[in-house]
């Protein structure tokens, strides 16, 4: 057996005792009862990485010895073990001189290093296991029905540790320590940290951070808190617009952490036009707004920007993402009539329980129904309900489709059993087009069993047979259903992450146990809130954006510079590629030309992803090949900075005769009034003094020969400072 590991097991002395304490306990247990193979031998293979992807358990497995990843079926590796290589990796004749006891404890040469040490009791079972001539175990067998961590909620400080045990629970009522089998994850590293041993140790950042315990299959999970230390005396209390700020406060007060300061009209004006529309507010706009001294006009505005066409434009966009209008894949027309669909749905406030129903059940002629055309996108069934899980209830099932999911619960019988919802679907050619049907009562089965599984939701008993008709029809009422235990809470969760710039289950498409939301009182409540609403996209963001949370200012103060996850400030977020152009093409007054499309196209209107465009390319338009937002790049580069520095094409902009900027100059003589007009031109607000008379100066100095070009160079700072490229 060789193995190859990236990281030597470090452990400290005192937690090697306690494992050792433990395993011997277990071991002792163990030799009162008769071995079963899955539940006493593919823990160990799985605990010292045996079975692992990056050894025995990739696809073609390590030196002709192959596992199956993650033990997924115990029955094959049975086989690996037990028959394959004429027998020789196991003697129960000579129990001592099997290859997987003397490779394991470094008795022979073996590429992963000595795995599981001489002294070890998990060497002992073994041992003994191949020494009772290799009992593969019975159906009667008890069965692990759920592990349970010895915490599962913790505030710790920073720097400070504490240790985790597991238990597990058998069919028969027995309680096990399997600490030493366990294995341990930490969702976020940078705050808390755990080794193999259960060790928890707390980082030097506040913050939430989730602690995962898996065996056999079997998961649970530490909720840990990190408060910010010293703690506050005399913890401010600021003023809450609604549930929203009571349940974040309460979460950084915990943390000892204190929220910033209202951010400016001018800072709202623009965080929410591109957060809502996409779209910067123009000069007249922006003058016009920070001039109002009405004390609701935040609530107005949004009101207003949620009725203008481009809030249909920019989600449409979103959406079309999210729901593969993939012109490649679909054709011309097919994306074309699907894209205006979704947009149409959005300006008419179509219900969004409503959208995800019409996209589950669509059938018929693909020219009349254009959500079908999402089954073009998708064929295979198994994709599809991968698709529709991550989309619409942000789970994430692709992986249980060949093995059982490795941080969450999900087998491939919940895989197959979502995928049996589509196996119906045909593609028929008929007088009106292509049409979609379901038809019969395919069967699906389990690649491994080969059993029978019938159409079932994900976290449902397996029914006996499959639903009567269209069985999409049953999915779409269990998906929508107010009561669905991610439906609402995803949606609420997306809406969010796009709003504050960060989700409270990150990243927005993995719900699982093991990934828990930083403040899970305010996910729960964001998502009863939107049910209330009957599921109203506009009602959610309205709320939202009422919150003080959403208006707080950008700039941290001394307690929440460290802070990236619990909104205590307003994150800066990039624009998206769609949105950073046409935010330079408004400011230059320069539209651009996109192929094939009509002249004045903004970026947040292409319905077409694959429109050649190097911008749109470099700064990380998706190409809608998955339904996972990371297809969307965020992370800048050199090679955007670059560009935003050296284009030929924004220098064009910046420097056309019948430009914005050539048209400002020419129209305003009074060098202070024209760089107002530029600063709300391009930041949607005044200058202050001390930028006023940098630029007054700037132009002034080059003379009025020069004006022109010296507004020119002004701009073109602009457009490449942090503040124009991200939205904060």
């Amino acid at each position: 057996m060789v193995v190859r590991t990236l990281f030597p097991i470090v452990v400290v002395a005192c937690a090697v005792f306690l494992a050792a304490v433990s395993g011997l306990a277990a071991a002792g247990e163990s030799a009162q009862r008769p071995l079963n193979f899955e539940n006493d031998i593919v823990p160990i293979l799985s605990r010292y990485g045996c079975n692992s992807s990056g050894c025995h358990g990739k696809a073609d497995g390590q030196n002709g010895f192959k596992l199956s990843v993650f033990g997924f079926d115990p029955a094959a590796d049975y086989r690996a073990l037990a028959v394959e290589g004429r027998g020789r990796r196991v003697s129960p004749a000579a129990p001592d001189k099997s290859l997987l006891l003397l490779k394991a404890s470094g008795g022979m040469p073996h590429g992963g290093g000595v795995r599981i040490p001489p002294e070890r009791p998990e060497l002992t079972t073994l041992r003994r296991w191949i020494a009772e001539g290799l009992p593969f175990g019975s159906a009667s067998d008890p069965q692990i029905t759920r592990i349970e961590l010895s915490q599962h909620e913790a505030v710790l400080g920073m720097g400070q540790s504490l240790t985790l045990a597991v238990t597990a629970m058998w069919s028969d009522g027995r309680r096990e320590d399997v600490t030493h089998l366990a294995k341990f994850q930490s969702n976020s590293e940078g705050l808390a940290g755990v080794d193999e041993l259960g060790l928890v140790t707390a980082g030097q950042s506040p913050g939430v951070a989730a602690v995962m315990a898996s065996y056999l299959g079997q998961v649970d999970t530490l909720h840990l808190v990190i408060p910010r230390q010293p703690a506050l005396e005399n913890y401010p209390q600021p003023t809450e617009h609604n549930f929203i700020d009571t349940h974040v406060y309460r979460r950084l007060r915990q943390l000892n952490i204190v929220p910033a300061e209202v951010c400016s009209d001018a800072d709202f004006l623009r965080r929410v036009s591109l957060d809502l529309i996409g779209t910067l507010p123009t000069a007249d706009e922006a003058r016009h707004f920070l001039a109002d001294d009405r004390p609701d006009r935040r609530a107005l505005l949004v009101d207003e920007l949620l009725k203008r066409p481009e809030f249909a434009d920019y989600w449409a966009l979103k959406w079309a993402d999210l729901l593969r209008v993939d012109r490649q894949a679909i054709g011309h027309r097919g994306a074309y009539d699907f894209y205006r669909w979704i947009r149409t749905s959005l300006a008419e406030a179509k219900p969004l329980d409503v959208l995800a129903r019409e996209v589950i059940t669509a059938d018929g002629p693909l020219s009349e129904s254009p959500p079908a055309n999402f089954y073009t996108a998708v064929p295979e069934p198994g994709k599809v309900a991968g698709t529709i899980s991550q989309v619409f209830l942000g789970v994430r099932i692709e992986c249980a489709q060949c093995h059982h999911h490795p941080f969450d619960r999900w087998t491939q019988t919940d895989y197959f059993g979502m995928s049996a919802y589509f196996a119906q679907l045909q593609r028929k050619p008929t007088p009106l087009g292509e049409t979609l049907v379901a038809l019969g009562d395919p069967v699906t089965t389990h690649p491994r069993t080969g059993q029978a599984i019938a159409a079932h939701a994900l976290g449902q008993p397996l029914p006996a047979k499959n639903p009567e008709g269209d069985r999409r029809r049953e999915l779409a009422d269990w998906v929508t259903a107010a009561d669905n235990p991610w439906f609402a809470r995803n949606l609420a969760n997306r809406v969010w992450a796009h709003l504050l710039g960060r989700g409270l289950v990150e990243p927005v498409d993995d719900f699982r146990d093991t990934n828990p939301p930083t403040n899970p009182e305010l996910l729960d409540a964001l998502g009863r809130h939107l049910v209330e609403q009957g599921f109203d996209l506009r009602a959610l963001i309205r709320t939202i954006c009422a919150s003080r949370v959403y208006q707080h200012a950008s700039r941290p103060n001394e307690t929440s510079a460290r802070d990236e996850q619990n909104y205590s400030r307003a994150l800066l977020k990039r624009l998206d590629a769609e949105v950073l152009l046409d935010a330079v093409s408004q400011v230059t007054g320069v539209s651009e030309k996109f192929d094939g499309a009509p002249a004045g196209t903004r970026a947040i209107q292409l319905w077409d992803s694959q429109v050649e465009h190097y911008f749109l390319r470099l700064f990380g338009r998706p190409v809608r090949e998955t339904a996972c937002e990371c297809e969307r790049v965020v992370e800048p580069s050199v090679a955007q900075v670059l560009h935003l520095l050296n284009s030929e094409r924004i220098d064009g902009k910046l420097r056309h005769d019948a430009g914005r900027i050539a048209r400002l100059v020419q129209a305003e003589p009074d060098n202070a009034r024209l760089v107002d007009e530029l600063y709300l031109t391009v930041f949607a607000r005044l200058p202050t003094d001390a930028e006023r008379k940098v630029a007054v100066d700037h132009l002034a100095r080059n003379g009025a020969s020069e004006r022109r070009a010296s507004a020119e160079d002004l701009v073109w700072t602009m457009l490449n400072s942090l503040e124009f490229v991200f939205n904060h």
